[in-house]
């Protein structure tokens, strides 16, 4: 089959042809139709300190896809052939004390296809069937092809009180912009998203926030909306230092700060001013909560209310992965998309 694969500890991606992968009794076969990309290709694409320190070449790239079931193994009674499904693309252990109270999101023994072992850069994929996730059929497989950093986007919005609440959201790329919309569906009073990109804010705009600024815009707007309090929640969507700072200077005594974005650097923080004087809670993101950020989710696409496709900007075949990696860095892009076949 066709798969784009990281050859060589070096950048670069390369596109060859590499073995239909071969599925275990309790696992399915997929075909990719669909494939998102994202700011942890692009690390492992130049190769950075990172990459260098966690991927193992030779490996099969890729973590966000959509597609077509097209065999199961004998074990398998829920997922059959001809499923439209897209998948959770961290596989836990399934028995440590994490996954069995609740937060397999967490387990310390993850391993994540694309990073871990063969990802869905290619034109078939093998994952547990535990994984699978099943799509509605109004759900196009684009759609179904991002649920991996939609989900990231559920789980840092809805572990905080969004109905009614003032939201400000530091960083709009794809995540955040989807953080918007689901805030947005989930009766937020007021969405103000902040981004040093113009093209990030205009699509920050199409997808609810009522106010779009830049960084050194927003203590202002927040203070005349908030009459001078502060938000109620912080979505930190950037990893950006002073974005940071920001949030936890412009969330209300008592509120809440939602951390998505990573940091590249250790960063100091003044948890007696910033944090412990305020009150604050500190919300960290990983992943998505299995499984029950999946069923919100498929839940809010079904409403109506939510609609992600105005996030997605830009669509390449896999031969385009220089381009594709190319238009995430540009910062002119939204969502990217390999269609796959």
């Amino acid at each position: 089959m066709k798969a784009l694969v990281k050859e060589t500890a070096g950048p670069g991606f390369k596109l060859k042809d590499v073995p239909e992968p071969k599925i275990r009794d309790d696992e399915v076969l997929i075909r990719v139709r669909c494939a998102g990309v994202c700011g942890t290709d692009v690390h492992i694409y130049e190769w950075d300190e990172w990459a260098r320190g966690r991927v193992k070449p030779p490996i099969v790239v890729g973590h966000e896809f959509a597609g077509e079931v097209v065999a199961v193994g004998s074990l398998v009674r829920d997922v059959s052939e001809g499923d439209r499904v897209t998948a959770e693309g961290h596989i836990v252990d399934g028995r440590c004390l994490l996954c069995r109270t609740g937060n397999a999101h967490v387990c310390p023994h993850t391993r994540i296809i694309g990073v871990d072992r063969d990802g869905c850069f290619a034109e078939y994929i093998a994952m547990p069937a535990v994984n699978v996730w099943q799509l509605d059929d109004n759900v196009s497989f684009e759609v179904g092809g991002i649920h991996d950093p939609m989900g990231n986007a559920f789980h840092t919005a809805l572990t905080a009180v969004i109905p009614g609440a003032t939201v400000l959201v530091t960083g709009c790329g794809p995540i955040g912009l989807f953080a918007i919309g689901i805030c947005n569906a989930a009766g937020a009073s007021r969405i103000i998203a902040s981004d040093v990109n113009d093209t990030r804010l205009e699509l920050a705009r199409r997808m609810g926030a009522d106010d779009t600024v830049k960084p050194h815009e927003a203590e202002a707007v927040v203070k005349r909306h908030t009459a001078g309090l502060g938000v109620d929640v912080v979505l930190e969507m950037s990893g950006v230092p002073s974005a940071i700072h920001q949030a936890f200077a412009l969330v209300r005594v008592g509120g809440r700060v939602q951390m998505l974005g990573i940091p590249a650097t250790p960063m100091e923080v003044n948890f007696a001013t910033e944090v412990i004087f305020k009150g604050i809670t500190i919300y960290g993101v990983v992943g998505r909560r299995m499984y029950d950020t999946w069923h919100q989710m498929t839940r809010f696409l079904r409403s109506g209310e939510f609609d992600p496709t105005p996030v997605i900007t830009h669509r390449f075949p896999l031969e385009d992965a220089d381009e594709a990696i190319h238009a995430i860095k540009s910062g002119e892009a939204g969502k990217v998309i390999f269609e796959v076949s």
